[in-house]
């Protein structure tokens, strides 16, 4: 496969200026995976803390500050090597995208000014900070179905396309409260884990919901797209993926229905992540070789070998060093809760 994609560009495979671009955009997805998955959990949290009991939020709070500053890294760095690799289709990304990563900007620096501020306030004040918190995640994960909306839909605009990101945008929202309950409960007990289990079980039929969109909006507007998934006419690959993903969901449910008033169990919170890994491979799938479909493919995209090698560099060795302090920081989010339920 990788041969022949070389000889339609005229290159070699050993040609570093074939494989340098694809090795860059293997880190990318990666660092965008990571982002946004490990990004969950604190915004599906941050999102349920107005819902849960008033005695109960101080206890989901105190586990935001475990690993709440390590995850905006992962994007961070996502963007420094997506600008540093492939510069002449970050001005185009980022043009069409502005909107909604305005939105994530926005997002971030409310739950960061709100997290800190917390912790210096009255306690007669904290709430109102509580709540500016829960304001910045709502508006970080509308951003990122936002950003997903526009890609699959192709950067186009119009009314109807705009009530199509902002779809995806709810449905992204959606998705972070189910990783997010599912994984609380599995660390609580008692009347919180009913809400937990709860939250989580009316919040899956809109993910699923978007999910669903967005594939269909993929294939349906993009022939190529449609093409590589039915692999020339061998649908066989497709049906087991997203078999795969249907059996993840019903699964999900049945596994969240059978956890009201008995033991923990991780399974929920692991079906969760594998389906939230899962939509985001199906969506890189789709997506190469193009950073924009269509229009600019990622050598097009790509800057020199020289640059290439010394972002991919970078990255090589920063990567290691965030995941180290990433399994560090989230210990605590998988330990085994006490025998109390406490945190």
């Amino acid at each position: 496969m990788m041969t022949g994609l070389a000889n339609s560009l005229g290159m070699q495979v050993q040609d570093p200026a074939f494989w340098l671009p694809l090795a860059c955009l293997a880190v990318l997805w990666v660092l965008l995976i990571a982002g946004a998955i490990l990004d969950g959990f604190d915004l599906g949290v941050g999102v349920l803390l107005p819902l849960a009991p008033p005695d109960a939020r101080q206890r989901l709070w105190a586990h935001l500050g475990a690993w709440r500053d390590a995850n905006g890294a992962w994007l961070l760095l996502a963007a420094g090597l997506f600008a540093s690799a492939f510069p002449a289709a970050w001005g185009q990304v980022m043009g069409r995208l502005y909107a909604p990563l305005t939105l994530v900007l926005l997002g971030g620096i409310l739950r960061a000014v709100c997290f800190e501020f917390r912790y210096r306030a009255r306690p007669a004040d904290r709430a109102r900070w509580l709540h500016g918190f829960w304001v910045g995640a709502v508006l970080t994960a509308l951003g990122h179905g936002w950003v997903l909306g526009r890609i699959a839909t192709g950067y186009q605009g119009g009314v109807t396309y705009l009530l199509f990101d902002l779809m995806c945008g709810l449905c992204a929202l959606a998705t972070y409260i189910v990783l997010a309950a599912s994984w609380l409960s599995a660390r609580l007990q008692g009347n919180l884990q009913e809400r937990a289990v709860n939250w989580a079980r009316r919040m899956i039929p809109w993910s699923a919901t978007g999910m669903l969109a967005v594939a269909m909006t993929l294939g349906l507007l993009n022939g190529g797209v449609l093409h590589r998934w039915s692999n020339g006419g061998d649908w066989r690959a497709a049906l087991a993926f997203w078999g795969a993903m249907l059996l993840c969901m019903i699964a999900l449910d049945f596994s969240l229905t059978r956890r009201r008033g008995r033991r923990r169990s991780w399974l929920p919170c692991v079906l969760t992540l594998l389906l939230l890994l899962l939509m985001l491979i199906g969506v890189a799938f789709s997506l190469f070789p193009y950073l924009i479909l269509d229009e600019v493919t990622i050598w097009d995209g790509s800057a020199d070998p020289g640059s290439q090698r010394l972002a991919l560099a970078a990255a090589v060795v920063a990567v290691p060093v965030l995941l180290v302090v990433s399994v560090m920081n989230y210990r605590s989010l998988f330990a085994r809760p006490s025998a109390t339920g406490e945190y």
